[in-house]
Formats: C-alpha cells, sequence, structure tokens
C-alpha cells in the first residue's frame, strides 16, 4: 500500500517539473526578445540637417493706407435758389467746365438788366457833363466868366464819370451772380453722390455741399509707419535730406482691398516731419498713375515696400521653434549631438523663412525639422539635405 503511493506520486513529479520547465523557457525566450527593445529604445535616430549658407534676398513690409484722389472738390452753391437742372449723374466722368447744375434764380437776371439800365442813366449824364465842360471852356478862355465855372464843370464831370464806373461794377457783379446759376466743374474728375434733387432749395450756407468732384488721374495712397520703422527707412536709403532718402526707396506696390496687385507701380513722395505723439508714427504719401479711373476716391489698400538684403543667413520657420518670445534653432556638432542657439531676426519675412542679425554662422548645420522632439545635448544622426533644394523652396 505504501509502495503503490510512491510509485503513484513519481509521474505526478515529473509532471510538475516538465510544466516548470516549460515555464521557465517561455521566461528565458520573453528575456532575450525583450533585449532587442531596449536596444531599439536608445537607438540614435536620424534628423534632416541643413547647412547655412548666405543669399540676396527681398523682404516685404506692408502698411494699410487709404486712398484719395489727387483732388476732391466740393461743388458748393454761391448763391439762393432752387436746383432747376441737373446735367450729371452720380458716378458720372466730367470734363473741366462741363456744366453740372443750373440753379433758378430769377433775382439776378432782374440785377442784370437793372445795371444795364444805370449804365445807360450814368453814361448819360457823363454826356451832359461832358457838353458843360466844353460850352464852358471857351467862354473861360475868352474871359467872359471866371476860371471858377470851368473848374466846377470839370469836377461834375469827373463825378459822373464815377457814378458811370460804378453802374458798369454793378453790372459786372450782376452777371458774376448771375453765372453763378451755371455750375460747373473745375477739374476732370469723376462726379460724386448728388443729395439733392431737382426742386432744393439751396444756398452758400447749405451744410452739404451740391456733390463732389475728385480728380483721380492720379492718386494718393496715405499711410502710416512707426517710429523705429522710420529709422530703419533712413538707415537703408542714404541721402542727406528727408526727400533725397525717399527718392531712393524702391517702386511700391499697391495691394488692392480684394489683395489684388494693382498693375501701376507708385513711388512714395513725402513723409511727415513730424512724429504723431499720440500715435507714435510718421505720416507717408505714395502717388500711383490710375489710368481709367480704376481706383476711386475713398478706396482702401496696403502699401507693399520692398526692401533687398544682400548676403543674408536664412534660417527655415520650420528649423526654428520660440520660448518666451525668443527664437532657437538647434546646431549640430561635430560630436553628433545638438545644441540650442537663440537667434535674432528681422521683423518682417515672407511666411516661409527667417533672415538672422544675430546667433548664427554661414557654414553651421542646423536641424531643419522635428525639433520639438528633441533637447539639449541629444545625440542625433545627421542626414543632410540638399541646401540649393531647400532654398529654391523658401524664397
Amino acid at each position: 500500500m505504501r509502495r503503490s503511493v510512491q510509485l503513484g506520486g513519481f509521474p505526478l513529479l515529473s509532471i510538475l517539473m516538465f510544466f516548470v520547465g516549460c515555464g521557465g523557457g517561455k521566461d528565458q525566450k520573453a528575456g532575450v526578445a525583450g533585449a532587442p527593445g531596449g536596444a531599439q529604445a536608445n537607438q540614435v535616430k536620424d534628423y534632416p540637417v541643413l547647412t547655412i549658407s548666405q543669399h540676396t534676398t527681398t523682404l516685404f513690409s506692408d502698411f494699410p493706407a487709404t486712398i484719395q484722389g489727387q483732388q476732391n472738390i466740393e461743388i458748393r452753391p454761391k448763391i439762393d435758389g432752387y436746383i432747376e437742372t441737373i446735367y450729371v449723374d452720380e458716378g458720372a466722368t466730367v470734363r473741366r467746365g462741363q456744366r453740372l447744375f443750373r440753379i433758378s434764380a430769377p433775382q439776378y437776371e432782374q440785377e442784370v438788366r437793372t445795371a444795364q439800365a444805370d449804365i445807360k442813366i450814368a453814361q448819360a449824364e457823363v454826356n451832359a457833363a461832358q457838353m458843360q465842360v466844353n460850352k464852358v471852356r471857351p467862354l473861360v478862355e475868352k474871359n467872359i466868366i471866371s476860371r471858377f465855372e470851368l473848374e466846377s464843370a470839370q469836377y461834375s464831370l469827373q463825378s459822373r464819370q464815377a457814378a458811370l464806373a460804378q453802374a458798369r461794377a454793378r453790372l459786372a457783379n450782376a452777371r458774376t451772380n448771375l453765372g453763378y446759376t451755371s455750375v460747373t466743374s473745375p477739374v476732370n474728375g469723376v462726379v460724386g453722390t448728388i443729395p439733392y434733387k431737382i426742386g432744393s432749395l439751396v444756398n452758400s450756407n447749405t451744410t452739404q455741399p451740391l456733390t463732389t468732384v475728385s480728380n483721380i488721374g492720379n492718386i494718393y495712397a496715405y499711410f502710416s509707419v512707426n517710429e523705429k520703422q522710420s529709422l530703419e527707412f533712413n538707415k537703408n536709403n542714404k541721402g542727406a535730406t528727408i526727400q533725397a532718402r525717399l527718392k531712393n526707396i524702391p517702386p511700391v506696390t499697391l495691394l488692392l482691398s480684394n489683395t489684388t496687385e494693382f498693375p501701376q507701380k507708385g513711388r512714395v513722395e513725402t513723409a511727415s516731419g513730424l512724429i504723431n505723439t499720440e500715435t507714435g508714427s510718421v505720416s507717408v504719401r505714395a502717388v500711383f498713375a490710375n489710368p481709367g479711373n480704376v481706383i476711386r476716391s475713398g478706396s482702401s489698400g496696403v502699401i507693399r515696400i520692398p526692401r533687398t538684403v544682400d548676403s543674408a543667413i536664412l534660417v527655415p520657420q520650420k528649423a526654428t521653434y520660440e520660448i518666451q518670445g525668443k527664437k532657437f534653432v538647434y546646431i549640430v556638432e561635430s560630436t553628433g549631438t545638438v545644441r540650442s542657439a537663440e537667434i535674432e531676426v528681422l521683423d518682417n519675412n515672407n511666411g516661409r523663412f527667417f533672415v538672422v542679425t544675430k546667433g548664427l554662422n554661414a557654414g553651421e548645420k542646423i536641424v531643419l525639422e522635428g525639433v520639438a522632439t528633441l533637447k539639449e545635448g541629444a545625440a542625433i544622426k545627421s542626414r543632410p539635405i540638399n541646401t540649393d533644394s531647400v532654398y529654391q523652396q523658401i524664397l
């Protein structure tokens, strides 16, 4: 009985030892399989690396602008009366001297007729006075009457001549007022809004003008630059005076409100000699030719001023990262590790690259992509990128 128990336990012990052995084998295999995973975790990753080189590039500075015609002339009545006729419509193109309105003012026609009658009366009185002088003179010469009579006649003649001159002046004034009943355009331009209609009573004190005629053969684009930008312009454009420096600014571009580029290039003509103490800005004006009157007064746009930078160190924006407003790149050392370097860049850029002014030199190598996954002193495997192809994409 005791023997049968021993014989029965032997197979059970063997089975247990077999399962324990199999379990141990699995653990050993798992350990071996895990070894490559640990090595892979410590494997050095490769990153695209760009060698920095110098290039000539053109940067653009954009400034919001308001557009005005070369002349914006308010047309106002100079006399009291009713609008009798409107010869043009809003938006019409007119020439200098072309009639715009007719104002009904019959009183001025009456004044002209009255002044003409007064001239005839004054002329008759002059003639009578002249006859008196002619009558008295020979009598005085023959000593028939005293010289006093001749002088009196001459003074009377002078008085009548002065009255005639006044009558003629009144006629000229009446004709001028009558001429104001026909309102004409003082310049070539485009008619603005016409707030008054036929029958409206107008006078010289009317708040709104009859209309506005805008001479838009040339247009003025007004924009502002801050004090820092003004100093940069003075630094980058040589000249002893403001006008001389303005002449050195290259032709500028006007971007219309629909973001299209106006085909005519403009030039910066004037800049205020004073800085606005409230805004800290300088007012600047650029002029553009406007063939066909394409752009109207009151429009808005953007002035784009180019600036050429020679031997510029350019860094793709995707190769940078920012911490607390400062920009950094990762420079690849000769040891295969990376170190972060702070760079200073120009304010204006084209949205694809920065122009570095400090912190990076030509010939140094930087990590082009994946900078967010790096840290100081990390070891990487460099994958050189063709420099020309990168700069062709960003320039």
